[in-house]
C-alpha cells in the first residue's frame, strides 16, 4: 500500500506518524504543515489525511481532532518508511556493561540485560530462555514418602530446581539409585531437551538396562519438566514504564490483562512462537499479535542463538505503539546478539 501512495501523500503520512510518535497526540493539519518540507495549504493536507483515513492508515479519535495512525498504518510505516540505523555507541556501551560476564548465574545475567534494555528504551523489557536447552550437570531422585519422590535438577550454571513426582507403584532405595545413575550417565554434553528426546527414542535400551520400576521412575521424572511451564523461563522488568505512559495506554485494566497473559503458560508459548523460524528482529504492532492487542501495545523481539545457530531464547521490549522504533529495533537486535554470545557459547 505504501508503494501505491504518491510521493506527496507518502511524505504527509511519514511526517504525521513521526509527529504522533513524539507526543502520542492526534496530529492536525496546521501542525503537520509546519513539519512538511513542501508548501501545502491546510485544506490540501486535510484532503490527503482524509484519503489516508479511507485507506485504513489513519483514524480520528474524535470528530474535531486530528488523526493518528492505525496499527496497520504503523506497520506500513515501520516496514516501508522507517530508516533504521545501527545501535549508537552509547547504547552499545550500556548494553555491553549490562551483559558483562562477572561470574553471575544465567538468570542474573538475563535480568541485568533486560534491566538495561528497559531503562534505555523506557519500555517493559523481557527475556525468554527455554529451560530444556540449558546444559545439565546432575539429576537426583530422592524418596519423600512411599508414593512420592523428589526429582532434583542442577543446571550447568548451578541453578537448582525441584519437582515432586507421584509414584503410585512405589519405589525402592535401589530403584532411586539406579534411576539417578542411569540419567546422570547419559547427561554428558547434553541439554535437557536432547536428553528427553534421546531416551524417548531409545525405549528398548531403557527397558533392557532397567527394571520396570526404575524405568518408570526415569520416564516420569523427566516428564515432570516436559509441560508448558517447563518450556521456558520468562523475566519481565520495567513494567512501570508501560503503566506510566497514559497517552498510549488509557485502559489500565487491559494492561493488567497483558501482564497476566505474560505470566501464564499460554503467554510463554506465544512469546516463544513469536521468534520461531525468525531471522533477526520481529515487530508486532497491536492486533498483529494476539497476545498484545488487548493493551494497544507493540512488541519488538529478537531471538538469540547458541553456537549451532539454534534459537535458544528471545529478548525484547513491550511498549506503546508510538515507540521510537528507529532507536529501539537496533538495541533489541544488539542485546540479542550479546546474550547469545554470553549464554549460548
Amino acid at each position: 500500500m505504501i508503494q501505491e501512495l504518491s510521493k506527496r501523500n507518502r511524505e504527509i503520512f511519514r511526517r504525521l506518524v513521526e509527529a504522533y510518535m513524539e507526543t502520542g497526540e492526534p496530529v492536525g493539519s496546521a501542525r503537520l504543515a509546519e513539519r512538511l518540507n513542501i508548501k501545502l495549504s491546510s485544506a490540501t493536507i486535510r484532503n490527503v489525511m482524509a484519503d489516508l483515513q479511507d485507506s485504513g492508515l489513519l483514524y480520528s479519535p474524535h470528530t474535531s481532532a486530528g488523526r493518528i495512525p492505525t496499527p496497520v498504518g504503523l506497520s506500513f510505516f515501520v516496514d516501508g518508511l522507517l530508516e533504521v540505523g545501527n545501535v549508537s555507541e552509547d547504547d552499545r556501551a550500556n548494553i555491553d556493561a549490562a551483559c558483562a560476564a562477572t561470574g553471575r548465574s544465567m538468570e542474573d545475567l538475563m535480568t541485568e540485560a533486560i534491566d538495561g534494555l528497559s531503562g534505555l528504551s523506557h519500555c517493559a523489557g523481557l527475556v525468554v530462555a527455554p529451560k530444556h536447552d540449558t546444559m545439565l550437570r546432575h539429576i537426583e531422585f530422592v524418596g519423600l514418602s512411599p508414593t512420592r519422590v523428589l526429582v532434583v535438577l542442577v543446571n550447568e550454571d548451578g541453578q537448582v530446581e525441584n519437582r515432586v513426582l507421584e509414584t503410585p507403584g512405589g519405589w525402592t532405595p535401589s530403584s532411586l539409585v539406579e534411576a539417578t545413575n542411569f540419567v546422570n550417565s547419559n547427561l554428558r554434553g547434553r541439554t535437557f531437551g536432547e536428553l528427553q528426546a534421546e531416551l524417548k527414542e531409545e525405549q528398548q535400551r531403557l527397558r533392557q538396562q532397567l527394571d520396570d520400576l526404575t524405568g518408570q521412575l526415569v520416564a516420569d521424572g523427566l516428564a515432570t519438566w516436559s509441560g508448558e511451564d517447563a518450556r521456558a523461563t520468562l523475566i519481565v522488568r520495567g513494567r512501570a514504564n508501560l503503566l506510566e505512559d497514559v497517552n498510549a495506554v488509557e485502559d489500565l485494566e487491559r494492561v493488567r490483562e497483558l501482564f497476566d497473559a505474560l505470566e501464564t503458560k499460554a503467554g510463554l508459548g506465544s512469546l516463544l512462537d513469536l521468534t520461531k523460524d525468525a531471522e533477526g528482529v520481529r515487530i508486532f504492532i497491536g492486533s498483529e499479535s494476539n497476545l498484545f492487542n488487548m493493551a494497544g501495545c507493540s512488541v519488538i523481539v529478537a531471538p538469540y542463538t547458541d553456537s549451532r545457530e539454534q534459537i535458544i531464547g528471545a529478548v525484547g521490549v513491550i511498549g506503546p505503539t508510538r515507540l521510537n522504533y528507529a532507536r529501539i529495533i537496533p538495541m533489541v537486535d544488539y542485546t540479542a546478539r550479546v546474550l547469545g554470545n554470553k549464554i549460548g557459547r
